[in-house]
């Protein structure tokens, strides 16, 4: 079992920056690629960002937050961030950090274990 919680978000104004965390515990951090997706009011979860293993260059975020969102991860602290600079309204959304044993990927079917949520809100 891999237990994941959110932390960092929460209200912010358009431009501004958030950092959203999320503290892994119960199996080796560094055997699982992390992700994170968001979940925007009456819409589907989204792929937002996702790391491999070791991390490094091997991330990848979906179009819409290319050069504003980026995401990192520390094997030695257990804990993936997502660094959220030039925040658009569209940004709104109950963001979730997910674990996947096998490979990084941008479909949440294919991650095992999910977090609770963290709310980002962005007002103008």
């Amino acid at each position: 079992q891999v237990q994941l919680v959110e932390s960092g978000g929460g209200l912010v104004q358009a431009g501004g920056s958030l950092r959203l965390s999320c503290a892994a515990s119960g199996r080796t951090f560094s055997s699982y690629a992390m992700g994170w997706f968001r979940h925007a009011p009456g819409k589907e979860r989204k792929f937002v960002a996702a790391i491999s293993r070791s991390g490094g260059a091997s991330t990848y975020y979906v179009d819409s937050v290319k050069g504003r969102f980026t995401i990192s991860r520390d094997n030695a602290k257990n804990t993936v961030y997502l660094q959220m600079n030039s925040l658009k309204l569209e940004d709104t959304a109950v963001y979730y950090c997910a674990a996947n044993l096998h490979s990084v990927s941008s479909t949440a079917g294919e991650y095992d274990y999910w977090g609770q949520g963290t709310q980002v809100t962005v007002s103008s």
